[in-house]
């Protein structure tokens, strides 16, 4: 490392840190909350798909299929920011935190939350938002990788030829 080069910054970790943790206590508020979020939309949940189907979502689209995108959905994002957090060399550990968590989560809806309904579909569902969003952010790191490359090798030919 040139010992001329500024030091690193971490602004980028910990804001990524701090958005992590908010989101993470976010999912465990919305999974881990002793009744399920939806009890009493019950409505709410039948205008929503009504605006769908006049829309153009197909009618094979209920609840259940309105239910696994909801989950989808959510774990997302704490894909992206669990493998943008993880040093590049180890992003793949995603993989594994990120189902186990929501493993842990149904677990604990099935041993300790009575009125919460622990399912393998929304392990499924949360795992396949979670891989996902741990693909868009190794994904994002290959296109700032590349950029940084190109940038690296015209900073090194302009100090070469260009004087």
């Amino acid at each position: 490392m040139n010992s001329n080069a500024p030091p690193k910054s971490r602004a980028r970790e910990w804001l990524g840190a701090l958005t992590l943790s908010g989101y993470a206590a976010i999912i465990l508020v919305a999974t881990l909350w002793p009744t399920p979020l939806d009890q009493g939309y019950q409505a709410s949940i039948d205008k929503l798909l009504a605006v769908l189907y006049r829309n153009g979502v197909p009618l094979w689209f209920g609840y259940n299929k309105l239910e696994f995108s909801a989950n989808v959905l959510m774990f997302i994002p704490l894909g992206f920011l669990v493998a943008l957090l993880l040093p590049g060399r180890i992003w793949w550990l995603a993989l594994i935190l990120c189902p186990a968590m929501s493993i842990a989560i149904e677990l604990t809806q099935a041993f300790a939350l009575s009125a919460r309904f622990a399912t393998v579909t929304d392990v499924i569902s949360n795992s396949l938002g979670a891989v996902i969003g741990i693909m868009i952010a190794v994904m994002l790191r290959a296109i700032v990788y590349e950029r940084d490359q190109k940038v690296i090798a015209l900073a090194a030919w302009r100090a070469q030829y260009i004087r």
